[in-house]
């Protein structure tokens, strides 16, 4: 997929060029500086299309792991924004005086899902798992990755944790895990069903989506950071993700919002 325009993606555990964001620290009232998670990355892009057509602003944003995004706001990067793949680290950034209090909102509900590029890889119940039919396991990293911990619980509450430890390939992050499973060095790997429901095209190769009882629900906030207090394209972001244009085009990525009801589960593609 081409890289949308000004969205910088972060992936293979890159880290962002804080010498190249220091010079927006003091950003333009008409750019807003975002940290999103990888998972997201995608579904901003066409966001931030929207965004400044309602608002004349402007939308730069960097890509990585919600754990490698906290570490570098802790470090002093300039961002003004966060979206999380998480509702931990928001709070964590607030209660650490990163982030402005009271600010903090849930702006999706990712759903984990078991992917392969092999049609008829993955049954409709995620069996496959107990099997010796691959050799990888691709996961993000659950130190850093909220999808990675996800699917460490999957593994745990399937009693599979120990039997598919040597066959795990830890990515840096959940863009990364589903690189892995695209190339074919991974048979299988836990990834964002927002991944595979690409607005336009048609899920490729097989999956199981994950039933929400067998991990956390996975939260993902928004929260403003303290370089974004007082920028009007900060405060103009967060407003624009609670409308309605931005929550239709979340949902269209395959994600959910509070209140909604969760998403059925869709039988694998068949080969």
């Amino acid at each position: 997929m081409r890289e949308p325009k000004g969205v910088v993606a972060l992936l293979g555990g890159a880290v962002v060029a804080l010498a190249g964001l220091a010079g927006h620290t003091a950003a333009r009232a008409d750019e807003v500086l975002v940290a999103v998670a990888a998972n997201f990355n995608a579904p901003l892009a066409r966001i931030a299309e929207g965004f400044t057509r309602s608002t004349g602003h402007k939308l730069k944003a960097a890509a990585a792991s919600t754990g490698k995004l906290y570490a570098q706001i802790g470090a002093g990067a300039p961002f003004e924004v966060l979206l999380s793949a998480d509702d931990e680290t928001p709070a964590r950034l607030e209660a650490e005086g990163h982030a402005v209090p009271g600010s903090r909102f849930t702006y999706a509900i990712g759903e984990l899902v078991l992917w392969s590029a092999r049609p008829g890889l993955v049954d409709a119940e995620g069996a496959v798992l107990a099997s010796d039919r691959f050799r990888h396991l691709a996961i993000a990293n659950p130190k850093t990755a909220p999808y990675g911990r996800a699917a460490m619980e999957v593994l745990r509450a399937r009693g599979l944790e120990a039997g598919v430890a040597p066959r795990l390939v830890t990515a840096e992050s959940i863009a990364q895990a589903h690189q892995f499973v695209a190339s074919g060095n991974a048979e299988l790997g836990f990834v964002a069903w927002s991944q595979l429901s690409v607005p336009g095209q048609a899920p490729t190769g097989s999956w199981w989506k994950v039933p929400g009882n067998l991990h956390a629900e996975i939260r993902q906030d928004a929260v403003l950071l303290k370089p974004g207090q007082g920028r009007p394209a900060a405060a103009a972001l967060l407003a624009y993700l609670k409308t309605e244009p931005a929550k239709a085009e979340i949902r269209a990525w395959g994600y959910r919002l509070p209140g909604d009801a969760a998403t059925p589960v869709k039988a694998p593609v068949k080969p």
